[in-house]
């Protein structure tokens, strides 16, 4: 199966260890690999940039989304195949949002964490059917996972909010949960705490 768009999440801050762009790079080469576009936050910066120029390496679309408040603070990245300023960062989810199939993760911040739990929100709810995927080879993401298990375990999320997002750290398995190749797995007792049924 090919030609998704697909939307990644990322990192646009520079401080981060070098692992990470490497990472950004390799995504972005098997996304092109796999014959799929890439949407993204549209900056030049950080894992933003470094996927958006791995995957046009690779013969990959490239379509960048940003708001007009961050154009000169992320830099935005004038190579994308199309480059869209939204008015605010709301828009700006909005037309990632439209504009995408499925979803993936990288390590990030707290901008990466919003757009992660409103687009799982959505799924979760039955207001989406578009896979998402965390792709965290480096265990960044193993404490938001932690959290959400004891979240469940107290009520306050059901467990089949894993039965809408894969967690994986290796990217051949992220982009086969992608494309539905795979089924997403959530977390067992040999991991972290079981969730009640």
């Amino acid at each position: 199966m090919g030609g998704l768009a697909i939307c990644v999440f990322c990192a646009s801050s520079s401080r981060i260890d070098g692992r990470f762009i490497e990472l950004a790079e390799q995504a972005g080469a098997e996304l092109a690999r796999r014959g799929h576009t890439l949407v993204s936050g549209g900056a030049q910066v950080s894992c933003m940039g470094a996927i958006a120029r791995a995957a046009r390496a690779g013969g990959a679309r490239t379509v960048g989304v940003i708001p007009r408040a961050l154009v000169s603070v992320e830099i935005s990245d004038e190579d994308n195949d199309e480059l869209i300023v939204t008015p605010d960062m709301r828009s700006r989810k909005g037309e990632m949002d439209r504009r995408s199939d499925a979803f993936l993760v990288l390590p990030g911040g707290i901008g990466t964490l919003e757009e992660l739990f409103e687009i799982w929100t959505a799924r979760t709810l039955g207001m989406h059917e578009k896979p998402l995927v965390i792709l965290d080879p480096y265990g960044v993401y193993d404490p938001l996972r932690e959290l959400m298990v004891g979240l469940t375990e107290q009520g306050f999320a059901r467990p089949r909010i894993f039965d809408a997002i894969g967690w994986t750290g290796s990217i051949p398995e992220a982009f086969d949960l992608l494309e539905g190749r795979q089924v997403a797995l959530r977390p067992t007792a040999e991991d972290y705490a079981e969730a009640e049924p």
